[in-house]
């Protein structure tokens, strides 16, 4: 029987709680704190995200202890910011996660390690490849939340595990595709918050819709090269699950990357973007990582190059983006 524990309580977590309800009849769900727990038992709703969305509270058990949620459930969705993810599981065995299928819709990179969730998984607790997972849009949470017609993939070396999911999340407004590309769906996730967080620098500085555009062309390519050096397969990077998911990242009013690049570009530093965000930019964890990674690769990676020196190399951020400007075709 399958036991679905959602660990993570943000507006990701939420809109994937909402999915998987509609399709089964309980699940276990981490909520860090107490107090949050008990405002979803009253109100039936979660206090900090996505609100509108009201939950059946009898058919979820809350947990605000992350082994306890683990340890009761055998397929395990991880919706936590990936800076957090490490802390979260300083608790957490190798035997919790034996013989669990695990999958990832963090869409980041563990900073402890500069290694994407699976392989962190993989790595750090002895998770099988095939019994690990990916979630990849192109899927905004608080669309998901509106029920607009979205969709999702789901990566997994053992499609069958991956197929198991999908039937989980589909439903009249999701429709979701297996893969087993979990490298090039995960990696490609990572960078498209990079790449969202130039867009959203480049429209705080008065560039406009033809040059996002190029922006976004050329991104691609600078995905594809990458994934294709660190997993090289067959892929169609034109596919949703990496050009869609890009594409919904760097356009929407709802991409938190876009906002946050958008406060720098309008001469907000690091600080004052996080506090008045009050929500994690994947983005800006994930282009120090991706950074150090490609020293090995060394692939051309232009607007990877940028963000980094102007989110930790404190270079001027108009000069950064002039200077690409002239790198991209």
């Amino acid at each position: 029987m399958i036991k679905i524990g959602i660990i993570g309580s943000g507006s990701w977590a939420t809109a994937l709680a909402k999915l998987t309800l509609n399709n089964t009849n309980h699940i276990n769900w981490y909520v860090r704190k107490q107090e949050d727990c008990d405002y979803f038992k009253e109100y039936k709703n979660n206090p900090r995200y996505l609100s509108s969305i009201e939950f059946n509270t009898d058919n979820i058990t809350f947990y605000n202890s992350i082994v306890d949620c683990i340890r009761n459930s055998n397929l395990i969705i991880l919706a936590i910011p990936s800076a957090f993810l490490h802390e979260s599981f300083k608790e957490i065995t190798e035997d919790d996660l034996k013989n669990k299928t695990i999958i990832s819709a963090i869409k980041g990179i563990i900073p402890e390690h500069n290694l994407i969730v699976g392989e962190y998984l993989n790595k750090i607790y002895q998770v099988p490849l095939e019994n690990i997972g990916v979630i990849t849009g192109p899927c905004h949470a608080e669309e998901v939340a509106l029920e607009k017609l979205s969709y999702l993939t789901i990566a997994s070396i053992d499609t069958k595990k991956a197929k198991v999911l999908s039937d989980l999340l589909n439903c009249r407004y999701l429709k979701s595709s297996v893969s087993d590309d979990i490298y090039g769906t995960e990696y490609s996730a990572v960078i498209k918050n990079i790449i969202a967080l130039a867009g959203g620098i480049c429209h705080g500085l008065g560039y406009g819709d033809n040059f996002l555009a190029v922006l976004v062309s050329n991104a691609i390519q600078e995905i594809k090269r990458f994934v294709d050096a660190v997993h090289p397969i067959n892929r169609d990077i034109n596919a949703s699950a990496y050009l869609g998911d890009l594409i919904v990242t760097s356009y929407s009013q709802f991409s938190r990357n876009r906002m946050f690049g958008n406060m720098l570009g309008k001469g907000y530093s690091i600080k004052q973007a996080q506090l008045e965000m009050n929500m994690i930019a994947e983005g800006y964890f994930a282009v120090k990582c991706v950074y150090e990674i490609n020293k090995k690769y060394k692939v051309h990676m232009p607007i990877t190059n940028a963000v980094y020196n102007i989110v930790y190399q404190n270079k001027d951020v108009r000069k950064e983006i002039v200077n690409l400007s002239n790198l991209l075709s």
